[in-house]
């Protein structure tokens, strides 16, 4: 008889987390009928309880915000990508009870964009200086030959996507807000901020437009995505980054690969289009 397997996700909000959805669609296609997948809403103070929990039966956690940090001290290893942005999106649990603490947003975020045909360019430009513009960083240090230039609203700000280049190797310009039309000329851009905060770049979309890899999946699409379309652009969706880094997670949680990319997709998208 099977032994249940248990898997999750964890944050604060998490009621529209679309992850259960992405990780049951790959039980049910991998046959793992034996492996269930739930949210929980848990901040901060909460998590270490919720670890200290949890029993054999549990084979991993997806992680969003308020956790990705906060669980670090937590874990008994901590992957060299996860450490390298300080941020663990994943958590499995070895057979003999470690909890190892990995990243696969950044893997994801490199994956959606090869998908999309892009393997290297000579410079990119980020949108915001987020908690996802530290992955996207870790990504173009694989992606960008040459500079990436980060478009924020703050000098403290700027100072951390600097600090973050020099952690992460690579070599970050920094310019204000104000200026950020003119990222928008670069061969791979990458948004990071909140629904909205790009909307008014959307008339600023030049005539031939290279790629734009937009975070966000709801709502979708974001006014600069559709706008980049109708210019002929390519547009990499925060859905495409949810699906490749859930891929990554189920593989790492189940032992089992490769993970059923295409069903999680549409899994996803039906459950975005039903609202």
């Amino acid at each position: 008889m099977s032994t249940e397997k248990r898997a999750a996700v964890l944050g604060s909000p998490i009621t529209h987390s679309l992850s259960p959805v992405l990780h049951r669609t790959a039980y049910a296609e991998l046959g793992l009928t034996h492996w269930s997948y739930d949210r929980y809403e848990i901040d901060e103070a909460r998590l270490p309880g919720f670890l200290d929990g949890l029993d054999a039966s549990w084979a991993g956690l997806s992680l969003t915000m308020p956790l990705k940090r906060a669980v670090i001290p937590l874990l008994d290893e901590v992957t060299a990508t996860a450490a390298s942005v300080e941020a663990v999106n994943t958590v499995v649990f070895t057979d003999d009870g470690r909890r190892v603490g990995d990243n696969t947003d950044i893997p994801g975020m490199i994956a959606a964009l090869r998908e999309r045909g892009v393997e290297k360019v000579d410079h990119a430009a980020v949108l915001g200086a987020g908690a996802t513009a530290s992955s996207a960083l870790a990504a173009l240090a694989h992606l960008s030959t040459g500079p990436v230039t980060a478009y924020v609203r703050s000098e403290a700000r700027a100072e951390e996507m600097r600090g973050w280049g020099e952690r992460l190797g690579v070599r970050v310009l920094t310019a204000g807000w104000e200026r950020a039309a003119e990222g928008l000329r670069a061969p791979l851009v990458v948004a990071t901020t909140p629904a909205g905060a790009t909307d008014a770049l959307a008339a600023e979309v030049p005539d031939r437009p290279g790629t734009l890899f937009d975070v966000l999946y709801d709502p979708w699409p974001t006014a600069l995505a559709a706008a980049w379309s109708a210019r002929g652009g390519a547009v990499v969706g925060g859905l495409d980054l949810l699906v490749h880094q859930a891929v990554l997670q189920v593989e790492r949680m189940t032992g089992r690969s490769p993970a059923p990319m295409e069903a999680m997709r549409a899994a996803g998208e039906r459950a975005l289009a039903a609202g």
